[in-house]
């Protein structure tokens, strides 16, 4: 912390000019996908849901980036690409494909610095990295500390919820459905490295925990 926060100096203008490149691209890529791809009959793999997420995660990252000193453009474009290819790739190749697009992009519109686009295009391209957060970029690590985050809490809950319907499965369940976020959580929490993130994963974790003991005090089954 206390690092001299650097900026492109990336304009409004630009950054909605991008969201709405990653919208139309998801769009598209469920317009031409194969009937029957991974899971798409849940809402959330909808280019809608994809969307929600990846602001949801530009938010955060954005936020763990302003507090932490990494450079808020490069970390907020890169939060805003993470996911671009995920509806289109096999979950193990989404980041390597959301870094050539989001590259392509960023050549093709504006006269961004090489440095800049490349710095865009490996936060990408490593946000799904699995080891110390440490080794990577601040920029980086910023936005994988906000993927992780935005699966927990009151949003990673309702998520699950919601999952309960569609899998046909009764309130009875709601239980075991919020234990899996809360482990989630407890596993983000153990991978996130900055003092933003932590707090921000021991707040959504304490939210879980609440919405638990509720479910237990009123559904009387989970009790016994």
């Amino acid at each position: 912390m206390g690092v001299e926060i650097k900026e492109t100096g990336l304009t409004d203008a630009e950054f909605e000019a991008m969201k709405g490149f990653v919208f139309e691209y998801l769009a598209a890529s469920v317009e031409k996908e194969d009937e029957g791809g991974r899971m798409r009959w849940y809402p959330w793999h909808s280019a809608e849901y994809r969307h929600n997420h990846i602001l949801n995660v530009v938010s955060l990252a954005t936020e763990i980036a302003e507090k932490e000193g990494a450079d808020t453009d490069v970390t907020r474009v890169a939060a805003l690409f993470h996911d671009v290819a995920k509806l289109e790739t096999d979950q193990e190749l989404h980041a390597e494909a959301g870094a050539r697009v989001a590259r392509e992009y960023l050549e093709s519109h504006g006269e961004y610095p090489e440095s800049f686009i490349k710095q865009v295009s490996r936060a990408v391209e490593h946000h799904s990295y699995q080891s110390d957060l440490t080794d990577l970029a601040l920029e980086t690590q910023c936005l994988i500390e906000a993927d992780l985050l935005d699966k927990i809490g009151a949003n990673g809950t309702a998520l699950m919820l919601l999952r309960m319907g569609y899998e046909a499965r009764t309130h009875m369940d709601a239980d075991d459905m919020v234990s899996r976020v809360l482990e989630r959580g407890y596993d983000a929490a153990s991978r996130v490295q900055s003092d933003t993130a932590e707090s921000i994963a021991h707040q959504r974790l304490k939210r879980v925990k609440w919405f638990s003991e509720w479910l237990e005090d009123e559904i009387a089954a989970l009790g016994e």
